[in-house]
């Protein structure tokens, strides 16, 4: 079965000021905007990570959504996501500060441990909404104490969930991935693909640029779309 053909699509519209969201929703092949609805991130409570990040990506589409005309909005989507590192059954947002960030670190270092991304669609003109979460396993290398501090030192943790990026050129904490490397980014592309698929909406990605974007990590994901289009 191929992937789906039927459907017109206008352009996203993304409910996040994350620069490593806006750079990623550009694979998706689709032109975009952003718009910003403030939320209060901390009403979602639920104690279990997957439920959390969903939860607070459907706070986020839902506010964006319910502010824009539907009418006007025919052939666009509202896309939001959220991320949560989780360890130990404790959940990991973003830093405080940076003593909190190196305490993160800390506690990451050398040991597994799993990033969740919340993913919520919306389809102005029907209505209809998706949800999803992409869950990858990560395990640390056993950086320095000196490491940490020179890495936090950067100012680089401060707006990541659990503290570190996957993608930083320097630092590069990760030793080992299971899942989507773009997930682990802040928004896995391959699984927001496999949602937007729910909704008909044509592929417009370019497998090449989308390969290159996972930095020679292995993604399952981007396994089974490249088989279900061949």
């Amino acid at each position: 079965m191929g992937w789906p053909c039927c459907r017109i699509l206008t352009h996203f519209i993304l409910a996040s000021l994350s620069p490593r969201r806006q750079e990623l929703i550009q694979l998706c092949g689709y032109p975009y905007e952003i718009k910003i609805v403030p939320v209060d991130e901390n009403s979602i409570a639920y104690p279990d990570p997957v439920q959390n990040c969903i939860q607070t990506a459907q706070l986020k589409s839902n506010a964006l959504a319910n502010s824009l005309n539907a009418a006007s909005g025919s052939g666009s989507l509202v896309i939001a996501a959220d991320t949560i590192v989780a360890v130990d059954g404790q959940m990991l947002g973003k830093p405080r500060n940076r003593a909190d960030a190196f305490d993160m670190l800390i506690l990451l270092r050398g040991r597994s441990h799993e990033v969740h991304t919340g993913v919520s669609i919306i389809d102005l003109g029907s209505g209809q909404e998706v949800n999803g979460v992409h869950t990858a396993e990560v395990r640390m290398r056993s950086y320095s104490d000196n490491e940490i501090v020179d890495y936090v030192a950067t100012g680089d943790p401060l707006d990541k969930a659990g503290a570190y990026a996957i993608q930083h050129p320097q630092f590069k904490p990760v030793e080992q991935l299971s899942g989507c490397f773009l997930g682990v980014m802040g928004l896995s592309i391959c699984h927001l693909l496999q949602l937007l698929s729910l909704l008909d909406v044509p592929m417009a990605a370019d497998l090449n640029s989308l390969s290159t974007a996972h930095q020679q990590y292995q993604c399952p994901l981007l396994a089974k779309i490249a088989l279900k289009l061949g």
